[in-house]
């Protein structure tokens, strides 16, 4: 969706990085709560504070948007809902959302107010956009990982509003939808509480050491040429950075989007004004900024750590610097004043802004008639406009008089900030946003005793002789024929998994679903909104992976209602929360595998010398103890289009007992045929296959 200008779009973590980010010039910015922000470490704003923050911004014309984007528990959901009332009542502009259960219910309980759907949903498709605006979402916040190229491709074929990072931080993983802190720490990324794993010592062999930390993304230079691809908002990240970090971005933003900067297929037309992003360099970078995402230039240069430079730039004569870019109001609100001063009158001030006006009355004071001096309007002029210090600036007076009044300066200067008070309380009302109590859903789900079991495997390669014990099998979508037969002779049903990630693939992956239900297959493994969407448009089964991220009830009531045959539950849930979750859809829990932490479309194992040549798609890479963790690449029709990170040791569940599920979920990604056969056959009856395993979040959960 093309607009007249792209929104810059500001961090605001705490209120000094709020007047940082309005003073500097922002058009929006984004802050969240004390509870269920994706920043938990944040500052963050009180219900008053925020309240407060959000007068301040709507008197100058800057729209507010609050995060409430972590996944909920059950027991977190009314407090979020009660969050999210009080976010009507003020009322905000926008509530950014990733938890599917919490957007199902906010959309029947205030349709008015305008909801976001976060980046972590992971959407970077267009039929994965297109669905979004369908359920009900305003604005979609695009992935991060992607390129012009695919902006352009959601752009063309849904007016959805688009929003795109162009400066900030980049996790390794698709859209910050990582487990890896979640696992080695229990705090949960997509719970706000990230502990940066990522920027920890991983080696892949011959690699830089720091193999799974990007540095920091800058596509500021390029923001004219992101809006002419569709995108209507310029987002940066930093809601932990300090205020000089923001007011410098947001300064960097406005002074580009001056310009106009074209893609021409070698490198970007014009080139970035001199000095453009020196300060940003300065206050923050890990070696410098990246925007190999968006010109498809991925590879071991978009890898770099904070260094001991980085941080000595950051001194204390920069900080002075910047500073001067939010001392005063870039950008203030046109107003223009008109005076009425006749002798035996009572003088009278009108202040407008184009859509409100105010109107103010020397009630104490009936002018006279000059008596010395003749009447000097220019210094009546001057003095309204003495705006500064206000979020106003006078662009025109008009002064109605015979020459013959007489108006105590001092007279005048009250009604000038009289009548700017009145305007000021005129703009900050707005009217509360509808919001309808709506029940939460008390559904109960039946026990139903040891779960069926399913196998995923990653290959066909991996799928032993008997099967017999299974369900249903998961295999990848571009499975052969003959094992699809294999399983089916067997009395297994066959399930084909999309890829986790469709970059540049969606219009192949359709074709190849196509072929499958001309073949009898019609049942899909699905792990993103995306793949959600072309399982409706073709009309088939469809069932959930665990990357849906599905953590409470409600969330389980949208994809019933959404029409799922079942899905997975997150693997970050406890199995007291598993066991406390209602509703009627079919849910399954992963019994046995390698979690996949991480899914990055810039593999680690590319960081060796010779990059991805002669890789046969499959490596490790070492944390500084030692410990390693497979690396595979998915590929798709011979494009390599994402890797995996896989956890170092293997989950196992299924020797314990789980209740509140229908089926359980045996991931094979590493191991072979006589492996996956063993795995089986202990899963049958239900014994621990070896020591070297972990029991995941199941028992102690996460942040």
């Amino acid at each position: 969706m093309k607009t007249k200008k792209i929104e810059v779009l500001a961090p605001a973590g705490n209120p000094a990085a709020l007047k940082a980010a309005v003073f500097a010039g922002a058009d929006a910015v984004y802050m969240g709560g004390s509870l269920f922000s994706a920043r938990a470490s944040a500052v963050n704003f009180s219900r008053e504070e925020m309240r407060e923050a959000v007068l301040f911004a709507r008197e100058r014309n800057v729209r507010v948007y609050v995060t409430v984007n972590t996944l909920l528990k059950d027991d977190e959901l009314p407090e979020a809902l009660d969050f999210c009332k009080f976010l009507c009542s003020v009322p905000v502009d926008g509530i950014l959302i990733q938890d599917m259960g919490l957007f199902n219910i906010l959309r029947e309980a205030c349709p008015e107010m305008p909801l976001h759907a976060s980046t972590q949903m992971s959407l970077h498709t267009p039929g994965g956009a297109a669905l979004l605006k369908e359920l009900g979402a305003s604005r979609v916040v695009l992935a991060r990982e992607m390129s012009l190229k695919e902006i352009e491709e959601v752009s063309k074929k849904t007016d959805v509003e688009l929003e795109a990072f162009v400066h900030g931080a980049l996790c390794m993983s698709l859209s910050g939808q990582c487990y890896f802190s979640a696992m080695l720490g229990g705090r949960s990324g997509n719970r706000g509480r990230c502990a940066q794993t990522c920027r920890l010592p991983f080696a892949a062999p011959g690699g830089t050491g720091h193999d799974l930390s990007l540095k920091d993304m800058s596509f500021i230079d390029h923001i004219e040429t992101l809006h002419n691809a569709g995108v209507c908002s310029a987002k940066i990240e930093g809601r932990m950075k300090r205020p000089e970090y923001v007011a410098a971005a947001v300064a960097a933003c406005r002074k580009a989007r001056r310009g106009v900067w074209t893609w021409d297929g070698g490198g970007w037309g014009e080139p970035v004004p001199e000095n453009l992003l020196e300060h940003l360099n300065a206050v923050f970078s890990r070696s410098g900024f990246t925007d190999g995402y968006l010109s498809a230039h991925r590879g071991r240069i978009m890898f770099g750590t904070r260094t001991k430079e980085d941080v000595e730039s950051a001194n204390s004569a920069v900080f002075a610097q910047l500073h001067t870019l939010y001392k005063n109001e870039a950008q203030r609100v046109p107003v223009t004043f008109t005076l009425s001063a006749f002798a035996g009158e009572n003088p009278r001030v009108t202040v407008s802004d184009g859509e409100n006006e105010a109107v103010v009355t020397a009630e104490d004071c009936v002018c006279e008639i000059a008596q010395k001096l003749p009447v000097n309007t220019e210094r009546w002029e001057q003095q309204l406009r003495k705006t500064g210090g206000t979020p106003y600036l006078c662009e025109a007076v008009q002064i109605d008089t015979d020459e013959k009044t007489a108006l105590p300066i001092s007279v005048l200067n009250g009604l000038r900030r009289e009548a700017l008070e009145k305007l000021g309380e005129q703009r900050r009302e707005k009217p509360a946003v509808s919001f309808k109590d709506i029940p939460l859903d008390t559904r109960t789900h039946g026990e139903s005793g040891r779960p069926k079991l399913r196998a995923f495997f990653k290959d066909c390669a991996q799928v032993p002789e008997n099967i017999s014990m299974l369900e249903a099998v998961i295999l990848p979508l571009d499975a052969d024929e003959t094992t699809r037969t294999r399983c089916k002779n067997a009395g297994v049903e066959v399930i084909l998994a999309l890829p986790r990630a469709l970059w540049g693939i969606e219009n192949a992956v359709r074709a190849r679903m196509e072929a499958c239900k001309a073949m009898g297959d019609t049942h899909f493994y699905c792990g993103n909104l995306g793949a959600l969407a072309l399982c409706k448009e073709l009309g088939v089964s469809a069932h959930g992976g665990f990357s849906l991220n599905v953590f409470n009830t409600e969330c389980l009531r949208f994809f019933e209602e959404f029409g799922l045959d079942d899905t997975e539950l997150s693997f970050e849930l406890t199995g007291d929360e598993i066991r406390g979750l209602g509703g009627e859809l079919p849910r399954g829990i992963l019994l046995y595998g390698r979690q996949p932490l991480m899914l990055t479309r810039n593999c680690p194992l590319a960081n060796s010398p010779k990059g991805c040549l002669n890789c046969k798609h499959a490596g490790k890479i070492r944390d500084r103890k030692g410990v390693e963790f497979p690396v595979h690449c998915t590929r798709f029709e011979g494009k390599t289009v994402y890797s995996e990170v896989f956890n170092s040791v293997p989950l196992v569940l299924f020797d314990r007992p789980v209740s509140n599920v229908d089926f359980g979920v045996l991931r094979f990604s590493v191991e072979n045929a006589v492996e996956t056969q063993a795995i089986l056959d202990a899963a049958v009856r239900h014994e621990k296959p070896h020591s070297d395993c972990t029991r995941g979040l199941f028992l102690r959960g996460v942040l």
